[in-house]
């Protein structure tokens, strides 16, 4: 088991090098310029070339790039080009919105497209085929233009829900749940469907197998056999399956915390890419790393506990 988390972690150092660099790269690809964000369209040339050398722009993109990564390992991510404000503070704020968006919506996906996934299994049938339509449709479906759909009907239509803004946790545990009902809601469907299609095919395929025939012809209970060993079974693609959609999650918060005006990460990368603010978008794009990491690490020890075999890879 250890091995197992350490070789996770000897990854994840050139998986940040490398995707940070592609961020620095693919950001000075975008049109405009951070110094004419902050002087406006109407500076002069000169005024211009100024702030982009009092803020090292002008230097090649690569000392640019090692310059940021010098003081990230030592913690520092740096202020903000346009407001000033420290990186790492603006991002800790930001931290919350997203992992509360990400982690409700994957458990929400898990519990739904288990239950429906198993049951499609066991019973078979018209169920199994809507488990199949409902995965195409669920996938098919942009998650944006369900949050708009969700907000005109529960949010203006009928007022039972905030269209926008978030409340802390520990401020009140009930109106945190309430704001986030609608964005997990637009989160959830297409990794529920994708979710219960992989439950389905991994609970049929246990099914098959050769204990559990035997188990059957020993007179075990049905629901024995489906409750204690065909689910432990099938749980390993599901879990694997679980722990995309979480990093995928990530892709649609910039989506979804925008619609909802939510806080989080992704809107605050969203802002930081438009504006050019390179600091910000890093230190956006290493927590998003972080949290890949550690989610592949989570899913790495799940594995591991389902399956022996795993710890000794």
């Amino acid at each position: 088991m250890t091995r197992l988390v350490l070789r996770r972690l000897a990854w994840s150092v050139p998986m940040l090098l490398v995707i940070t660099l592609l961020s620095f790269v693919l950001v000075s690809l975008i049109p405009g310029d951070t110094a004419r964000a902050i002087l406006g369209p109407s500076a002069a040339p000169e005024q211009i070339d100024a702030v982009r050398a009092q803020l090292g722009l002008d230097q090649p993109l690569l000392q640019q790039y090692l310059s940021w990564l010098g003081r990230a390992i030592r913690g520092d991510l740096g202020s903000s080009l346009l407001t000033g404000v420290d990186v790492s503070q603006l991002v800790n704020a930001r931290l919350a919105p997203t992992l509360s968006l990400i982690t409700l919506a994957t458990l929400s996906a898990g519990v739904i497209g288990v239950t429906l996934g198993v049951q499609s299994a066991v019973r078979g049938g018209r169920l199994g085929r809507l488990v199949d339509l409902a995965s195409m449709s669920g996938l098919a479906v942009p998650g944006f233009a369900l949050a708009l759909l969700l907000v005109a009907v529960f949010a203006v239509r009928w007022p039972l829900f905030p269209a926008t803004g978030y409340v802390d946790f520990a401020s009140s545990p009930g109106q945190w749940l309430h704001a986030l009902v609608l964005p997990v809601a637009a989160a959830c469907p297409g990794a529920a469907t994708a979710v219960a299609k992989q439950a389905r095919d991994a609970t049929l395929d246990v099914l098959d197998r050769e204990f559990v025939r035997v188990m059957q012809a020993n007179g075990v209970p049905r629901r024995t056999i489906i409750y204690r060993h065909v689910l432990r079974n099938a749980a390993g693609p599901v879990v694997s399956l679980l722990g995309v959609v979480s990093a995928s999650l990530l892709g649609a918060a910039v989506l979804i915390e925008n619609v909802f005006a939510l806080p989080g990460l992704g809107s605050a990368a969203a802002v930081a890419a438009s504006q050019h603010d390179l600091p910000v978008l890093q230190g956006a794009v290493v927590y998003f790393t972080l949290i890949v990491i550690v989610i592949g690490l989570l899913v790495d020890l799940v594995q591991a506990w389902l399956d022996p075999k795993v710890r000794l890879r």
